[in-house]
């Protein structure tokens, strides 16, 4: 049996000259073939008797390396998102390259960075995920205990240069307690953030808003787009695995025309920005010459597939098919197939296959991937309805969103109504730290809306004055 070999591309983002080095080793142990993982890393399969040759060559090439084991997950970023799928707020390539570089350590739990005002990378696929929040170099911070899927927010937005101490720091207190975190239904959240803050003695700011997910847009990632005055391409392989030969030339394009980077995704494709108008037709010729179609249907390219799993991947294409023939719309939604439990694999819809064999099929109930909100449709459902299931979902989220839009005038009367409503505020006479009762005081585990009266033995959570140091200001 061959070995599987994973090499994490930090940040999704590899130079093309070390993506060069890597695929000469990976050639040289015999691969013809690799292959791209959700979490932007590269794999390729090596046999047993070319493995000690390989690592040798790892050695000297100075590249780090996992064989058949994935203890150090690949950190995931929105960074291949960057001006071709967003070009809003604050988050640009120095502050994802600022962060990665800070990190001098290999991070055992996964860990997200994100920007918030777009979905083409999942929010809450790691185990730490920081989502840029609207002020700029502060962070959301939502932990996914490890063999769970329920995510909870930190109280505190977390500043850029802290995130390292803060991936530290939570990770040795999870992975020092796994017996009451990892795989448990029921987390004392709470004591364990009021643990973390205290022990990363990073610099926060308190959350005074919950984010606000976005509705959720796959844009569509494959062939030569044009943005700015340059053209960034994208590809895909049906049956994820890129040629060497082809990867190596790529490289080689890129340091001709001075193209300093080659991106990964988290939907096993790669990009390429930076084109050249000049430059097109060299792209062009490379494509040809391997006989590369860069122009999938969309219904193809929203699916969410395990790592190295070619039943999921079979189970993928014979439901495209289906979905072609029956010329299915699928905007907006896109499918995870998990063949084995606790993947973590988001999706507006879940394709999840039980112990018996047979499948169950869940949706987020609002069909955005980025939910955590599963709704049980269907139990127990044969490989062979599967098909004709997903179509009468597909179906129903079309007819929610129909049904949603005579609707819409009198929901935004309710929210002006509601924001119209006042609530007291009170402010610290000592500090002039506020308590709001509309949000509540994270930093002193107090829910929204609990009115300023009824709290007992409250203190400030910046000078710890008493309640009777406030005075109502609002």
């Amino acid at each position: 049996m061959e070995h599987i070999i994973k090499i994490n591309l930090p940040g999704g983002y590899v130079s093309a000259g070390d993506l060069y080095e890597i695929l000469l080793v990976a050639e040289s142990a015999g691969a013809e073939e690799v292959r791209f993982g959700n979490r932007q890393q590269l794999y390729f399969n090596v046999r047993p008797d070319r493995l000690e040759d390989m690592e040798l060559d790892m050695l000297r090439a100075e590249i780090k390396y996992e064989i058949d084991n994935d203890a150090y997950p690949n950190i995931v970023s929105s960074y291949v998102a960057d001006i071709i799928f967003n070009q809003e707020g604050w988050l640009r390539e120095g502050v994802y390259k600022d962060i990665l570089d800070m990190l001098n350590f290999q991070p055992r739990l996964k860990i997200n960075l994100v920007d918030n005002q777009q979905t083409f990378v999942p929010f809450f696929s790691g185990n730490i995920n920081f989502i840029a929040s609207p002020s700029s170099n502060y962070w959301f911070m939502y932990l996914r205990f490890p063999k769970t899927g329920k995510v909870f927010c930190c109280p505190s937005l977390v500043y850029s240069d802290d995130i390292p101490a803060m991936i530290k720091t939570t990770e040795d207190l999870i992975l020092g307690n796994k017996e009451s975190v990892s795989d448990q239904d029921n987390i004392a959240e709470r004591p364990f953030f009021r643990t973390l803050l205290k022990k990363a003695g990073a610099l926060h700011q308190r959350v005074s808003e919950e984010m606000k997910l976005p509705d959720f847009y796959l844009p569509y990632y494959e062939g030569f787009n044009k943005y700015n005055n340059k053209y960034w391409l994208g590809i895909y392989r049906r049956n994820e695995l890129f040629s060497v030969g082809f990867l190596k030339e790529v490289c080689l394009l890129c340091i001709k025309t001075r193209i300093g980077q080659i991106y990964t995704t988290p939907w096993k494709s790669i990009i390429v920005k930076g084109i050249d108008q000049n430059d097109r037709n060299q792209w062009g010729y490379l494509l040809s010459k391997y006989r590369l179609n860069v122009r999938h249907a969309a219904n193809e390219l929203n699916w969410q597939i395990e790592d190295n799993c070619a039943e999921g991947l079979e189970l993928k294409r014979e439901l495209v098919r289906e979905f072609e023939e029956a010329d299915l719309r699928t905007f907006q939604l896109c499918f995870a197939i998990k063949t084995q439990p606790k993947t973590g694999l988001p999706g507006s819809v879940i394709i999840k296959k039980n112990s018996e064999g047979l499948f169950d099929v869940l949706h987020t109930r609002d069909f955005n991937p980025n939910s955590k909100d599963y709704v049980g449709y269907l139990h127990q459902i044969k490989r062979t309805e599967l098909s004709g299931c997903l179509i009468e979902l597909s179906g129903e989220f079309y007819n929610r969103q129909i049904s949603s839009q005579s609707f819409a005038a009198a929901s935004e009367t309710h929210d002006i109504n509601q924001e119209q409503q006042k609530t007291e505020v009170y402010q610290c006479n000592n500090c002039l730290t506020r308590y709001d009762q509309k949000y509540g005081s994270d930093l002193n585990w107090i829910d929204k809306n609990v009115p300023f009266e009824a709290l007992t033995d409250y203190k400030c959570p910046v000078c710890e004055g008493s309640k009777q140091d406030f005075s109502l200001v609002a």
